[in-house]
């Protein structure tokens, strides 16, 4: 019998051919050899996704019903659409808002630019019908170049804010640019992209003055394309609001049963990852799926979390699961919307949806079940041969480690049963291999460990032939290695991220990283 690292023996597997009993040795983990199959970076991808409004002058007939404008001076500026363009003209300083679609504090929203004349501001107002609220966020502009990045807020007749946002001082030509603005529900980012990477030209966290997360915003604000132009032309080529899988992806989990096996639906796997905004607690639990076979990953949707405290929350690093037992969508979530609040504490949350929120838009319910602290990427199963609920999950102890929770219950009462380990921990999941539970997390020390279940003692770490990092880049990654059932070229897939942070934001941020997908051979 071969002793693994931990001091344990592997059984062999007594098979019976032809009436005579054959051993063979169980698989583990760090036998299987993975080779990485290919990598991408995901950057507001058009084909990555999901409509939400759209104003393309092309297919216009009846702007004025279609797209509503609104005049806030007595002067008015000429609004056309010519060669399929929409043109907004001024001899005389006009401000124009220009009704395109809903709104939604979490989508991400483009103006195609063909041309900015004379000098001005363009960007987005979002605001009630009644206009008893406004909020701004525009770029200031000079004869085709970017002058100021600001934002403004009114309530009534007081202005609340009305300030630069501006992280670059360079003055950057704006004809046939690109500008992208990412709402993050308690702050945003803004982009300026012309033929290769978009460049951070703002930002803010907003959430002291106004916190869109509140649902009444999304019941009632709309969203409007403005221009404040002093004289003038701006030439757009389209306006669009979309759900996106922003600059990078992160924290991915593939999504079970409530025992573990992962979901594989319509001959796919189904992940929830990370999307990321730029620090906490900007980031927004999207979710993906993938054909094992290749690598043709779909970004599927969002997913909200709803407390009943009348906000929305992007809580991330979740892992959901449907459980075939109560006929529900369950899981847990990681909290952690509470960085936009000083009066909350980060904390573990069970969610549950009736609805399959694989899809769209979905919001989940959220509750607390105790677990308070300076916790995250947990992991839950059914254990059926126990008769307990299990988390897999990691702890701040000197750094993460991590730790195994049990429970009679899957929402309530867990207590601690194994760990910490001695290593540092992220992205920690089980997974089953050769019929056995073990469970998997990532590190800072340039490995991924494999350690037993339930009692996380060590069995290893992960072969692969080009790991998701350098010398250059963190190495905390999520393993999440899947077996697959018979039928497939291979038995194992792995699909990770690195850890580079998006060039040119400002201040701390954890904007990484690129998807890399790995098949697995024994």
């Amino acid at each position: 019998m071969r002793q693994l690292r931990s001091g344990l023996f592997l059984l062999p597997l007594i098979i019976i051919v032809n009436g005579q009993a054959i051993a063979q040795v169980q698989i583990t983990p760090d036998q299987i050899k993975f080779t990485r199959q290919a990598v991408r970076r995901f950057v507001f991808d058009e084909q990555q996704l999901i409509p939400l409004a759209t104003l393309e002058p092309k297919a216009v007939i009846g702007m004025s019903a279609m797209y509503p404008a609104t005049h806030y001076l007595d002067e008015q500026a000429a609004i056309e659409i010519v060669d399929n363009q929409l043109s907004v003209h001024s001899e005389t300083e006009t401000q124009t808002a220009i009704w395109f679609g809903g709104f939604n504090p979490f989508a991400t929203y483009f103006i195609e630019l063909m041309s900015c004349q004379g000098s001005g501001e363009i960007g987005f107002e979002f605001a009630d019908n009644e206009r008893s609220e406004q909020y701004f966020i525009t770029i200031g502009y000079k004869e085709g170049q970017l002058t100021d990045v600001k934002q403004k807020l009114t309530r009534g007749n007081e202005v609340i804010l009305n300030e630069s946002i501006a992280t670059i001082s360079d003055a950057l030509p704006l004809e046939n640019g690109k500008l992208i603005l990412q709402m993050l529900g308690s702050g945003l980012t803004l982009y300026l992209q012309h033929n290769g990477l978009p460049t951070p030209i703002g930002q803010s966290d907003f959430s002291p003055s106004i916190d869109l997360r509140q649902k009444h915003y999304l019941r009632t604000f709309q969203s409007n394309l403005f221009l404040k132009i002093r004289e003038g032309q701006v030439v757009i080529n389209k306006v669009t609001s979309a759900l996106s899988s922003g600059m990078g992806l992160a924290d991915i989990r593939a999504i079970t049963y409530e025992d573990g096996e992962p979901l594989l639906d319509q001959g796919r796997l189904w992940y929830t990852m990370s999307i990321r905004g730029r620090t906490l607690p900007h980031h927004l639990q999207g979710v993906f799926s993938l054909d094992p076979t290749v690598f043709d990953l779909r970004f599927e949707g969002i997913i909200l979390f709803d407390r009943k405290d009348g906000l929305l929350r992007n809580e991330v690093a979740s892992h959901i699961f449907f459980d075939r037992k109560a006929a529900v969508w369950r899981g847990l979530t990681t909290g952690f919307s509470a960085y936009a609040r000083p009066e909350e504490e980060k904390q573990l949350l069970a969610v549950e949806s009736k609805r399959d929120p694989r899809f769209g838009f979905s919001v989940m319910n959220a509750t607390p079940f105790g677990m308070v602290g300076d916790i995250e990427d947990p992991h839950i199963l059914f254990d059926a041969e126990a008769g307990k609920w299990r988390i897999l999950t990691c702890e701040n102890h000197n750094g993460y480690k991590a730790i195994m929770l049990e429970s009679d219950e899957w929402n309530k009462d867990y207590q601690r049963i194994a760990g910490p380990v001695e290593h540092n921990s992220t992205g920690t999941s089980i997974q089953k291999i050769g019929g056995r539970q073990y469970c998997f997390s990532g590190s800072s020390e340039r490995k991924i460990f494999v350690y037993t279940y339930p009692d996380l003692r060590e069995a290893g770490t992960l072969n692969m032939d080009l790991p998701p990092w350098d010398e250059r880049s963190g190495t905390r990654v999520w393993p999440n290695v899947v077996e697959l059932p018979a039928g497939y070229p291979f038995k194992y897939v792995a699909l990770m991220m690195d850890r580079f942070n998006y060039p040119g934001l400002k201040g701390p941020h954890w904007t990484y990283g690129a998807l890399y997908l790995y098949h697995g051979y024994e």
